[in-house]
């Protein structure tokens, strides 16, 4: 089964998370770049405006792949705009895929993930897995967007995600050779 890892991130937690688990795969991985740099600015717009900034590379590149892992933050419940030229060819070119996040998740989780994920791609994910920063932040204190945004995961805790994400990823597989 041929594999594509494909991220996103603003603060490197995603691409830390996806190297990982492209690595356990022995997969592909392509790291989404906006044209334009992303800022707080654009981000709001983008969120309010549902724009989608042109990206690199192109995402007629997926069709050779059989399973396509996304990893991206979720911004104020929706996922990070730089996606959706991807989810955009999804939803003109069903394809079996997954979803991963890590994102600051200071509110309250992101319980409109996968209603989001049926709008931009038509189809549900085979696999979704949504990690929030206050997961590995002290229990004890108030958790602020400050706390979340700042925070940079560890390569222990890449890896302890990544093994998180290569069972189900490796079960999704079983299933589909049976």
């Amino acid at each position: 089964m041929k594999i594509a890892v494909i991220s996103y991130s603003f603060t490197g937690n995603n691409d830390r998370l996806a190297a990982s688990v492209a690595q356990d795969l022995s997969a592909t991985h392509i790291k989404i770049t906006p044209r334009k740099p992303m800022t707080m600015g654009n981000i709001i717009l983008d969120m309010i405006f549902s724009r989608t900034p042109k990206v690199e590379p192109d995402p007629d590149s997926l069709q050779q792949y059989d399973l396509i892992l996304f990893f991206a933050p979720v911004w104020m419940g929706h996922i990070a705009s730089p996606l959706r030229a991807y989810w955009n060819y999804l939803k003109s070119t069903p394809q079996a895929y997954g979803f991963f996040s890590i994102s600051g998740g200071a509110d309250n989780g992101n319980p409109k993930l996968l209603a989001e994920l049926l709008k931009r791609t038509g189809a549900e994910p085979s696999i979704m897995l949504d990690q929030h920063i206050k997961g590995f932040l002290p229990q004890n204190s108030k958790t602020t967007r400050n706390d979340t945004s700042a925070y940079k995961i560890s390569e222990t805790e890449a890896r302890y995600l990544s093994s998180i994400a290569i069972k189900e990823i490796n079960k999704l597989i079983h299933t589909d050779k049976q």
